[in-house]
């Protein structure tokens, strides 16, 4: 696909959402390497998603921290599971407060919020608050998942989206959709146009957790799943266009 951002046609368009929820798991700032923070990919992103905000779009954003520590695999080592999960919470913390470096430099006025108060690096979660930010344009970083052991940072993004009226969640991933079985591994690999939440569940296509999927379901809140690694994909997206799977009802 080319950037659709270079086209007049496609920069007066109107976006398709007012207020979105882009998630992205910490793996994807690191680039190719196998560890840790990759300046710059997380900088790549970054422009992905100040080109929306230009579009007048209000973003929310939750990024995943397996990148520098993932709570369940800790806890599998033998770590005690409450511990690792509050480990991998912190670890969210880092890479929004990377994001908003990022963020920042390209001009783009952010806010992380953390649900678990650290007031020297982040503002604490309030909702009131969070809403009067997106409507003054800023691009609003939830970190620290839900505050709880036990969920991830899917069922974070689900849960703030629908706390802050998103009209969709935009998966963002390494593949273009959602597909019946890994297209890496498989050449007759299906992707989905559309896929249904009770289908998802059925079928454990592995969108997001079981807990993300029936939320998003209750609030009739659908996920959008695109590939991150496609430029101008999140934005070409919001105009109708690009390849990309709808999770709804």
């Amino acid at each position: 696909m080319n950037d659709v951002t270079e086209t007049p046609e496609f920069q007066s368009s109107q976006p398709t959402f007012k207020r979105v929820m882009l998630k992205i798991s910490g793996e994807a700032l690191m680039g190719d390497q196998g560890f840790g923070l990759h300046p710059p990919t997380v900088e790549r992103i970054a422009r992905e998603v100040k080109s929306v905000r230009d579009l007048g779009v209000e973003i929310c954003m939750v990024i995943g921290g397996g990148n520098i520590f993932r709570g369940l695999q800790g806890s599998a080592q033998g770590m005690e599971r409450t511990t690792a999960d509050y480990m991998g919470m912190l670890a969210t913390v880092m890479n929004a407060l990377a994001m908003q470096s990022s963020l920042e430099a390209l001009g783009v006025f952010t806010r992380v919020i953390s649900a678990i108060p650290m007031d020297q690096v982040c503002e604490p979660y309030i909702r009131r608050r969070a809403v009067r930010h997106l409507e003054k344009k800023r691009v609003c970083i939830f970190a620290a998942g839900t505050g709880n052991p036990y969920f991830t940072t899917d069922t974070a993004a689900t849960l703030r989206a629908s706390e802050m009226s998103c009209e969709a969640i935009f998966k963002g991933t390494k593949v273009d959709g959602v597909y019946d079985k890994d297209p890496k591994k498989h050449a007759d690999a299906k992707r989905f146009d559309h896929v249904g939440y009770t289908e998802v569940l059925t079928k454990n296509l592995g969108v997001m957790d079981a807990s993300a999927i029936a939320l998003a379901r209750d609030n009739n809140l659908p996920i959008i799943v695109f590939s991150l690694d496609e430029p101008g994909g999140f934005r070409g997206i919001l105009a109708g266009r690009g390849t990309y799977t709808t999770v709804h009802g």
